[in-house]
């Protein structure tokens, strides 16, 4: 106290004392702003840091919400899956690290389906890898195999991490539009969308190093046919490219279509990556696992990724994954086996969503695989005055939907490049996969579009009469 009290009369006097503690607080400052320069973001994100699903996810947690954006089910995981978890967390050994690159009981029954579907031994050690997740995948082939100035052809509208991750490894993404348009009088389907061969083959060159496939599609549904996939292995072959090929719904194909693997066709199995999920698989998203399926050449390089990164998955998720899957296995040819039965209730949900939509009005896309469907909502003519202008359409659409009729949904064109976002914002993705939520969406939209359209005949009405007063 002393000390203090003398340190203070030496300043001599109030205006000394002030310029003593101005002084400090501007070199304070002046320390902050450097620090603050000096640990700056790294280039390899600048840019990257918005999100969509931060961003609505956040809009959506109010409880009166009736959430169809986010694509989590709230439907019930297999019994026998969480009995199975369940089970092993009793087992003391399972509760500690295991194979970095995979359980060895999940990859050998990932070796043993998949095998069945390439019709080809895929070995565990080798050809397998198992991540958090398919993000997780995508992660470890892009940072493994794309190099800086590489350039990635990505199909648009795509899986939004899809161009950050392209970016973050300094590699240039290159995108093709998916094109279509509603003919009067016929279901608009998402086997409708495709690509002009001749663009993209076009976007192919010697810095080619990669492209990104998604069937069934996000968000459009798409389950990309014979035809299209051979388009997309022979312009592979020929500019010896790489194809990441994301396959979360394979299982999730409905009536009519078949899911083909890219790898199988001939000369694609040595310049593949295949991406597979739990969370799409068995409906247990929070689990966060994925794999990858591939070469040793080209897995080999995921693997070194993995092992610099987050090193190894979760032994008790995996294990439980892995019982889960010889039970499927076993019955693969049964109705009860839930890669059969997942999607015939899917098939259902989609029907009824297709029905409700096209009663009130809106302009549907059937999708053929997948748990989601877009529709243009550009026909409700919502009134948006009171959202930010310098938003797309959708953006603004489901962000008015969410505040005013309490149902939420994610924008399309949060899936597209800047340049393509006006070709897409007038479409709004709603998730399929749920239970009780499906009949108060029905109610909420319904009484939405009624709403809205009770409004325009107001407003038109009050125009016919000042029309007929002037």
């Amino acid at each position: 106290m002393f000390l203090a009290h003398r340190r203070l009369c030496s300043l001599g006097s109030r205006t000394e004392l002030l310029k003593t503690i101005y002084s400090s607080e501007i070199l304070g400052f002046s320390t902050s702003a450097k620090m603050s320069l000096k640990l700056k973001n790294a280039k390899r994100i600048e840019g990257l840091d918005s999100n969509v699903w931060i961003e609505f996810t956040k809009l959506a947690a109010d409880p009166s919400v009736v959430n169809l954006g986010q694509g989590l089910p709230d439907i019930s995981p297999p019994a026998y899956v969480k009995e199975e978890l369940s089970k092993i967390s009793a087992i003391d050994s399972l509760n500690q690290y295991t194979r970095g690159f995979g359980h060895p009981p999940l990859v050998k029954a990932l070796s043993c389906l998949y095998g069945k579907l390439y019709q080809n031994e895929i070995n565990p050690n080798k050809e397998i890898l198992v991540t958090v997740g398919a993000y997780g995948s995508l992660f470890n082939a892009i940072q493994g195999l794309i190099d800086e100035g590489d350039e990635v052809i990505i199909m648009v509208p795509f899986y939004d991490c899809y161009e950050p991750m392209v970016r973050m490894a300094g590699a240039t993404p290159v995108f093709i539009p998916l094109r279509s348009k509603p003919v009067e009088g016929k279901t608009w389907s998402s086997s409708d969308w495709t690509f002009d061969p001749q663009e993209l083959a076009s976007k192919f060159n010697s810095k080619t190093k990669a492209i990104i496939l998604n069937t069934p599609h996000n968000p459009l549904g798409k389950v990309y046919t014979k035809e299209e996939l051979q388009v997309i292995a022979d312009l592979c072959i020929k500019y010896n490219t790489l194809c990441i090929s994301d396959e979360v719904y394979e299982w999730l194909v409905y009536t009519g279509n078949k899911h083909l693997k890219i790898a199988t066709f001939p000369g694609m199995w040595e310049r593949t990556i295949t991406i597979g999920s739990a969370g799409k698989t068995f409906s247990v998203t929070g689990w966060k696992l994925g794999w990858s399926i591939g070469p040793h050449h080209l897995i080999k390089h995921l693997q070194t990724v993995q092992q610099n990164s987050v090193y190894t998955c979760a032994t008790p998720l995996q294990e439980a994954l892995a019982r889960a899957f010889w039970i499927d296995i076993n019955r693969m040819g049964d109705p009860e086996c839930y890669f059969n039965s997942l999607p015939k209730e899917l098939e259902v949900k989609r029907d009824r969503i297709v029905r409700l939509l096209e009663s009130v009005g809106l302009k549907p896309i059937v999708p053929d695989g997948g748990y989601f469907i877009i529709a243009d909502v550009s026909s409700l003519d919502a009134d948006l005055s009171d959202m930010k202008n310098n938003e797309p359409y959708d953006y603004k659409f489901v962000k008015w939907m969410t505040k005013n009729k309490k149902l939420s949904a994610i924008p399309v064109s949060a899936f597209c490049n800047s340049e393509t976002k006006l070709q897409f914002e007038k479409f709004v993705r709603f998730c399929f996969i749920k239970a009780e939520v499906m009949e108060d969406f029905m109610e909420v939209l319904e009484v939405a579009v009624l709403t809205m359209m009770a409004v325009a005949r107001i407003a038109s009405m009050v125009e016919d009469t000042t029309e007929d007063l002037d």
